[in-house]
């Protein structure tokens, strides 16, 4: 005898029902992807590390340019929400307080992954690009290198780039800005 199993969907709006009636504590680190609830665990030290390191360089480097979001929702679609390391989002005057940040507000996405590249470039890239994210970043940390992707065609980007520590490279959105690899790795680069 065979049984089928149907897997339901959950949807953002699933997800408030479930933070308004405890189900889910709203610190817990979770996000939404392809309408799966994926429970993320605790970073590292060296993953924080990085967050705090890409955090403290894009806030320098942009000024008042852009807005940087630290592990904060992304909006791309009724299923999928993810909370990407870090963000940059175009300049508002009310820092997002009166809409969430969604894929058209997103200048670059960056991921930090030790134990997540799979997820990031199987699962999450596919989203980036087809909701037209100019440009997401993940920081590889097992093989310390910048991976950089850019031009967002259907559900991938066109241009591929991989960057060693002593490299630097210059976001699409602010070509003006020089960031070193190293600065985001930090000394294993």
């Amino acid at each position: 005898m065979r049984i089928e199993a149907e897997k339901r969907l959950f949807t953002r709006d699933d997800l408030s029902k479930m933070y308004e009636s405890g189900i889910l504590d709203e610190d817990e680190r979770i996000e939404l992807l392809d309408g799966e609830i994926i429970v993320m665990t605790n970073p590292g030290p060296r993953h924080t590390a990085c967050t705090n390191r890409t955090t403290r360089v894009l806030v320098l480097a942009l000024g008042n340019r852009g807005i940087v979001s630290i592990q904060n929702p992304l909006v791309l679609d009724d299923y999928n929400e993810p909370k990407p390391d870090v963000l940059v989002a175009k300049p508002r005057d009310d820092f997002y307080d009166s809409t969430e940040i969604s894929a058209e507000h997103a200048l670059l996405v960056v991921e930090i992954a030790l134990t997540t590249l799979s997820k990031d470039r199987g699962r999450k890239l596919p989203h980036y690009a087809r909701l037209g994210v100019p440009e997401y970043w993940i920081e590889d940390l097992k093989h310390n290198v910048l991976l950089v992707y850019r031009d967002p065609v259907g559900n991938a980007y066109e241009t591929a780039l991989t960057f060693t520590g002593e490299e630097t490279v210059s976001p699409v959105a602010f070509p003006g800005v020089v960031v070193s690899v190293r600065d985001l790795l930090g000394g294993r680069a």
